[in-house]
């Protein structure tokens, strides 16, 4: 099993590209399945979860493989052709590894008119509910039961419906956005999650033929058409805010001055504003984001929140940050009831930090101590890496497969960048 042999104390210095986000990526792999023709997507990025979710849709019977291109600037391209035989099944084998396979039920209902998606199982971070996708579809005229384990769901064809979902959701958002888009009449999403991948997905499929208005807002409509059809152009993938935060607290927690290529601002307002905070710069320049850091970062409090307040993917990142950093700051969780995780592996660094329920109160420390540490969840391993690039010594970080999942070669990046980390067997 990989792990990340990291020795702290070096500056980060130089410029990086950021890789397309992997939370908008899953969903219009998805929406491939809408249309009977080949559909392009560009700037894919090299994940394990894309590499799942291309597993899971070869398994259904679709082509689903990576493309060269003739341009370098054109990034990754994928190409997913749903025109043969498909089976609208995804498998337990498949869904238990990656929850986000869920987004496969409302383009398979929608077009096949039937579908069989195992349930996803449990998750490290907390519970995540598909109860308002099976409510959002019954709602538009599916009779879903679930039985052995699975979904199983049918419709001659959806027909349009008011949907207010109980929480702000942002999968199930996005599934009944794409089922919306094939069925008879208007449908309203009300209580929509606003992400920037939301906003994409709905562009996507607008340049699919779909007649969408209102993505980036709490209300969505979508008015249904008989079909869709593959976009002209390959659809480019925006980047991967997440990872853009990321890289923006390693900055701000090691010191330096990086150029994030292809980052961008307006999707990371409240990360950046609380960075600043911190004492860090950050500018939008032509074709990304810099941020410089030439001092001991300050404590910043913060809470989490759905877009457009602080994400919670962002809550570990910079509560390493807060580790280091001058003063004391509070931590307010509000999505998942278990994404305080990570605190244990950073007290081994020498951090202090007291969690009580869904608030955890770091005092920043001048200086963390290396030492071997064990990632519990993606986001989680990314912050074990922030720390592990200040602390004194060598600093282990184990079951890096949750990083991989969601980071693009992230040591790969990093050493572009001047730190001392590589991947161990």
């Amino acid at each position: 099993m990989d792990k990340l042999l990291i020795h702290g104390g070096r500056r980060l210095e130089g410029e990086i590209a950021i890789a397309g986000a992997k939370n908008a990526a899953l969903p219009e792999l998805c929406a491939a399945l809408l249309v009977g023709a080949p559909v392009r997507l560009a700037n894919v990025p090299r994940l394990q979860d894309v590499a799942t979710t291309l597993k899971l849709l070869r398994t259904m019977g679709a082509r689903a493989e990576r493309v060269d291109t003739a341009s370098a600037d054109a990034g990754d391209e994928v190409v997913i052709d749903a025109t043969g035989p498909i089976v609208p099944e995804a498998p337990y084998e498949l869904v238990k590894t990656m929850r986000a396979s869920i987004l496969v039920l409302g383009p398979l209902l929608a077009r096949f008119g039937r579908a069989v998606v195992s349930l996803p199982g449990g998750c490290a971070i907390g519970s995540r509910p598909v109860d308002q996708h099976i409510k959002g579809l019954q709602a538009m005229g599916a009779d879903i039961v679930v039985e052995h384990g699975n979904i199983v769901a049918k419709a001659a064809r959806l027909h349009g419906a008011r949907i207010t979902t109980d929480m702000v959701t942002v999968t199930g958002t996005e599934n009944l956005m794409m089922a919306a888009a094939l069925a008879d009449g208007e449908t309203v999403l009300e209580n929509a999650a606003q992400e920037p991948e939301v906003t994409d997905l709905a562009e996507m499929l607008i340049a699919m033929g779909a007649r969408i208005e209102g993505q980036g807002t709490h209300r969505i409509r979508i008015q249904g058409v008989t079909a869709l059809h593959a976009p002209a152009v390959p659809h480019r993938i925006i980047p991967d805010r997440i990872e853009t935060g990321t890289f923006l607290c390693a900055v701000a927690a090691a010191g330096g001055n990086v150029l994030l290529r292809g980052a961008r601002a307006d999707h990371l307002d409240a990360v950046i504003d609380k960075l600043r905070e911190s004492g860090a710069s950050v500018t939008a320049v032509d074709g990304g984001l810099r941020v410089a850091m030439h001092q001991r970062p300050k404590a910043v409090s913060f809470r989490t929140s759905e877009y457009p307040a602080f994400p919670t993917d962002m809550q570990a990142q910079f509560m390493a940050v807060n580790c280091v950093a001058e003063g004391a700051a509070k931590v307010s969780e509000t999505i998942f009831e278990n994404r305080f995780m990570h605190v244990n592996e950073l007290l081994r660094l020498g951090a202090q930090i007291e969690v009580d329920g869904h608030t955890a109160l770091v005092q920043g420390v001048e200086r963390l101590s290396g030492a071997s540490v064990m990632a519990t969840d993606l986001r989680a391993s990314a912050s074990l890496v922030i720390a592990g690039l200040v602390a004194d010594g060598a600093t282990t970080v184990d079951r890096i497969y949750h990083l991989d999942r969601g980071y693009d070669r992230m040591e790969a990046k990093l050493r572009q960048l001047g730190a001392h980390i590589e991947r161990v067997s």
